[in-house]
């Protein structure tokens, strides 16, 4: 790594003092006390924004007038004495399949350029009657098909603590952006990895919750809505507690997320029996880095110190198949009949990942049967180790954060294919478990390096107080990039 790379990963005190490293619920606290407005919050990160995304490329749509006033407003409030929402005055970035009425969402494709929704989606409705400002639109892969952020229309993001590494995908520009200081809080979406991968590459928290916890509705493309979780990415357990908060419960419209609202507090102290904990590198995921297979045996003993029973497992389903292929058979078969028609002769109009997609031969059904056979034989193996066990304790990503565009990696001395990126996440978007992402140190190349928390459907709670354990003892979420 250069020395000009390795110095924009060194944290400074000064950063501490920023406005723009202040948590969301804190600049809340701060707004709601009128220790801060929240013209002064929407500024700062205004003024963050004109000094670093030309770096990193994370805003793809920038709403600053909107903001200003929706801050004017919001500061009006707070002299009025209103009802404030747990988030009033705080601004926040939206990845660009999100639908926002009246603000361009060019899904990343000139095949969308100009796209303007009439309506926004519902979790930007729900952020928005929480009292948070929209700020900006953030960058990601064409239609969101991608691990890595790049497409012919708005280029390619860059990971803030190593401008020649990539923040992942296809929640990329969020994580960049809440990394980096331009954005406090933001709302991704995952369907093979696109929150939690993001958050590992770039060293902050994303979830993924149960799926049909928050709806999909507004979100393109509109297929694979069975995997795809729209959630939230922040830098630190307390902010995506209070996002999960405000985004989960059912719509009305979206008919897979039905599932009533849930008091979620990740602060409350163990009771009863402790949480069993079962962790997880090797054999099953493939290689892995040697910095983060140490980093998941260190965060198992620091549980461990916290009073979790821990115990090293294997999960013989994950032994069998590479989860992904599996993934690719079933994302295949649908968006390669759903993006076509999208499409028509614009074909060169398009980036590699969209022409991947928009050229797919038909699946064989019985290759899709089968998959479908793999999920739910997948769903069956976690539901036996959910018997046992609490929580699944693993990598988010095999590896640190790599440059973009390469084809394959060499991980712990073995050639993978790049895919191999998603070898850790995937498994739980095809069952729905929860899974947490959150920030445990850095490698010797001063990168960070994300665990990954996964436990039994619709118990988010846990995972959730686990990553509080996680974020009280160590310094990685208090670490920022030097841009």
């Amino acid at each position: 790594m250069s020395d000009k790379n390795r110095d924009q990963s060194v944290h400074t005190a000064k950063a501490d003092d920023a406005i723009y490293y202040k948590d969301a619920t804190e600049l809340a606290a701060l707004i709601r006390t009128k220790q801060l407005s929240s013209r002064e919050v929407v500024q700062a990160h205004l003024d963050r924004i004109a000094a670093v995304n030309p770096k990193v490329n994370a805003i793809v749509t920038l709403m600053a007038d909107e903001a200003l006033t929706g801050a004017d407003a919001a500061d009006k409030a707070v002299r009025d004495g209103a009802a404030l929402g747990p988030l009033h005055g705080v601004p926040f970035t939206i990845k660009d399949a999100i639908d926002t009425a009246g603000v361009l969402t060019q899904r990343g494709s000139r095949i969308f350029a100009g796209n303007i929704p009439t309506k926004d989606a519902t979790v930007v409705t729900r952020f928005k009657a929480a009292g948070a400002i929209p700020l900006a639109k953030t960058n990601l892969p064409e239609f969101s098909a991608w691990q890595e952020t790049d497409n012919v229309l708005t280029g390619l993001t860059r990971n803030p603590w190593n401008l020649d590494r990539t923040p992942g995908g296809s929640s990329g520009g969020e994580s960049a952006a809440i990394a980096a200081g331009i954005s406090p809080i933001g709302i991704g979406s995952d369907v093979a990895i696109s929150v939690r991968g993001p958050a590992a590459l770039t060293g902050i928290v994303g979830l993924k919750a149960t799926h049909g916890r928050v709806p999909y509705t507004g979100h393109w493309p509109e297929v694979l809505n069975r995997y795809w979780h729209i959630g939230p990415m922040a830098r630190s357990i307390g902010d995506i507690t209070t996002a999960f908060s405000i985004l989960q419960g059912a719509d009305g419209i979206d008919g897979l997320a039905v599932h009533a609202r849930d008091a979620v507090a990740a602060n409350v102290p163990i009771a009863g029996k402790p949480i069993r904990v079962g962790w997880l590198v090797e054999p099953g995921l493939g290689p892995v880095d040697p910095e983060v297979a140490s980093a998941v045996a260190s965060a198992a003993d620091l549980l461990k110190s916290f009073g979790c029973e821990i115990e090293a497992v294997r999960i013989p389903a994950f032994e069998q198949n590479n989860y992904f292929d599996t993934a690719l058979v079933l994302y295949g078969a649908e968006l390669g009949r759903y993006i076509p028609p999208f499409v028509g002769d614009r074909l060169a109009d398009l980036h590699f990942i969209g022409k991947t997609y928009a050229t797919l031969s038909p699946t064989p059904i019985t290759d899709y049967l089968a998959a479908e056979q793999q999920v739910d034989n997948l769903k069956s193996a976690f539901a036996t180790y959910f018997q046992k066990y609490d929580v699944l304790l693993l990598p988010v990503i095999p590896f640190t954060a790599p440059p973009p565009g390469l084809e394959e990696y060499i991980v712990n001395g073995e050639k993978v294919p790049s895919t191999h990126m998603m070898r850790a996440t995937v498994p739980f978007n095809l069952t729905g478990l929860p899974g947490l992402s959150v920030p445990f140190s850095f490698s010797s190349e001063g990168l960070p390096i994300n665990v990954q928390l996964v436990s039994r459907w619709f118990d988010e709670a846990t995972i959730l107080r686990l990553g509080q354990m996680i974020e009280s003892a160590t310094e990685a979420h208090n670490r920022h990039p030097t841009l």
